[in-house]
């Protein structure tokens, strides 16, 4: 494959001469011509004497996603079983696939090509990443969230990390299936989004947060009107017309334009929206949703990390007092206030992602938030190839707070 290489050097050598880059980059126009043109340039050079017609296509693949798609990565991307692609440096890229992380035989042909692609995915949302400013959220076309860092922060070479989203945005009915929650549960979920309680999902890395938060937004009334606010849209409401999806932006290289989630959520307010989603929260802008879910808008949705669901109270604590020194007792009773229903998620040892704990905020009482819980995860053991089995039980806790159901006519239980 070594000669192969060389070849396929020349001719994007030949290529990137001879190319029209007056047209427009996503055209299809382009993208036909430029296969032509590499085709026509392997027919010219007698490969098909050479060669077979397996590594004629090889050549041709090869250069068209170097040039036009995600180099030697496009077979990574397009394989949907692959849930995560990671990139340490031009040599080394690993998969996540099946719940396990293993390690691949792609490598870049040389740092500068692995840079190339760096700068082409962020440039395609209008975003920069460089030396003066190493690290960078992004997105594909297909919706997949990417992270880069590079050097010098990142000591052995450009990391990107891709966490690719289903084609088809998950469903409450694909998480029963999934037994990522269970029926009754999910028949209860879906009366608490229709009555507009405000819920907030939280978990882990890689628990499966916005996935739920899609499963959970396919649930809403398809008449309403929904902002949705995110770092990097990720969000797939494909139910819903009415829809306005605002992303942050970054600063530019002279450190000006900068609209971060606090700036979107407090401009979300005057779009008359009936339910605000934010994609996550982790900083200052915390204070901000909490506002929003206390004045008038209810339904409202958004996730968290973190491992429990008291670990999440804390930080949304920490996360206020980044915005105003307020005194703890009123923050307490604003997140008491604001949030109705918390969801926490976990990736269990077996690989699988479960809702260990359905809990209701009820209040605030003696320095210190309430909670309900409404429906916690019993392990019962281990099936074949480590399987845990378990199930999410009801307890025997009522829910409390009946308003926001009585208000809508929805019979909870």
């Amino acid at each position: 494959m070594a000669n192969i290489q060389e070849i396929i050097k020349e001719i994007r050598k030949e290529v990137s001469l001879s190319s029209d880059s007056s047209l427009d980059y996503n055209a299809e126009e382009f993208d036909s011509k430029l296969l032509e043109q590499i085709e026509g340039i392997c027919f010219s050079r007698g490969l098909t004497k050479t060669y077979s017609v397996v590594e004629i296509k090889h050549i041709v693949d090869t250069l068209f996603n170097q040039m036009r798609r995600h180099d030697v990565i496009e077979p990574l991307i397009k394989d949907r079983s692959i849930n995560e692609i990671m990139i340490n440096g031009p040599k080394q890229v690993f998969i996540e696939k099946n719940g396990m992380i293993l390690e691949t035989d792609v490598s870049f042909e040389n740092k500068e090509r692995l840079e190339d692609l760096i700068q082409n995915m962020v440039a395609r949302v209008n975003r920069s990443v460089n030396e003066a400013d190493p690290i960078v959220d992004a997105r594909l076309e297909d919706g997949s969230r990417v992270n880069v860092v590079l050097p010098p922060i990142a000591l052995n070479g450009p990391l990107v990390t891709i966490r690719k989203f289903p084609d088809k945005p998950m469903g409450i009915e694909d998480l029963i299936r999934y037994e990522s929650i269970s029926k009754e549960a999910a028949t209860f979920l879906e009366k608490l989004v229709k009555a507009k309680y405000n819920i907030f999902i939280c978990g882990g890395t890689g628990s499966g947060k916005t996935s739920f938060l899609n499963a959970l937004s396919s649930l809403i009334p398809k008449d309403e009107r929904i902002v949705t606010i995110e770092d990097s849209a990720e969000l797939q409401l494909l139910s819903i017309k009415n829809i306005a999806r605002l992303e942050t932006r970054n600063a530019n290289t002279e450190g000006k334009g900068e609209i971060n989630m606090k700036v979107l959520i407090k401009t979300s307010l005057r779009m008359r929206p009936e339910r605000i989603i934010v994609g996550e929260v982790r900083g200052e802008e915390a204070l901000d949703m909490l506002q929003a879910m206390n004045t008038g808008h209810d339904g409202s949705m958004s996730t968290g990390h973190a491992n429990s669901t008291l670990d999440m109270l804390s930080r949304l604590e920490t996360m206020v007092l980044m915005a105003a020194p307020l005194p703890l007792e009123a923050i307490k009773k604003q997140i008491a206030s604001a949030l109705d229903i918390i969801i926490f998620l976990s990736r269990l040892r077996d690989h699988t992602r479960r809702v260990l704990e359905i809990t209701e905020v009820a209040g605030y009482e003696d320095g210190e938030i309430l909670l309900n819980p409404l429906y916690v995860f019993e392990e019962t053991g281990e099936g074949k190839n480590g399987k845990i089995e378990g199930c999410l039980k009801r307890t025997n806790n009522y829910l409390i707070n009946k308003n926001k159901a009585k208000q809508r006519g929805v019979e909870l239980e």
